[in-house]
């Protein structure tokens, strides 16, 4: 009898977590998918794409509100990539004095919604690396939000390892691909 409700809560736990390829939900709400992208997609959506959270297409915020879909979004000039070390989702000294200037801009442009994009090197399974590249969007946004940006504005989602800047396989170029991305939005 033990052993049956054990097993039976074991299988229930591997029904709860799903497959990678399911949408998983991180946050307080769901993330439309990247065009093109693979991977997971966030809660409420269909198809490949990456996990997000915070908001996006047919998602809403704290308040309810919906958020914008993530293809509605566009590159952001004025907020620079941040980096990560090897296998870490820590905001670094250097990088934190970035998202010092980062939130000072924000907080000067509040008609301006901002979306996180995560990203990893490709070593590690895409598994392990969306899930890093969620943790690193996180990290992101929980430090802009302790410097006053409010995270009703903010949208996170993680490519993991799907859209590298550098594909050389070394040390130099690994690096530039464990970063935080940033686009924006006007509301």
């Amino acid at each position: 009898m033990i052993k049956s409700l054990a097993l039976g809560g074991v299988m229930l736990v591997v029904l709860l977590t799903g497959c990678a390829k399911q949408p998983v939900s991180s946050g307080s709400g769901a993330s439309a998918p990247a065009p093109g992208g693979a991977g997971m997609a966030g809660s409420g959506t269909a198809g490949g794409g990456a996990f997000g959270s915070a908001g996006g297409a047919g998602g809403s915020g704290p308040s309810g509100a919906a958020r914008p879909s993530v293809k509605d979004f566009v590159p952001a000039p004025d907020l620079a990539d941040i980096h990560f070390d090897f296998d870490r989702s820590d905001i670094r000294e250097v990088d934190a004095k970035t998202l010092d200037a980062h939130a000072g801009w924000l907080k000067a442009h509040g008609d301006n919604m901002v979306l996180i994009e995560g990203h990893c090197d490709e070593r590690g399974t895409n598994e392990y690396n969306t899930a890093l590249g969620d943790r690193r969007a996180k990290a992101t946004m929980n430090y802009l939000v302790s410097r006053g940006v409010a995270a009703s504005r903010i949208t996170l989602i993680s490519y993991g390892e799907e859209r590298p800047v550098c594909a050389q396989h070394d040390g130099d170029c690994w690096a530039k691909n464990r970063r935080a991305h940033f686009m924006v939005k006007a509301r």
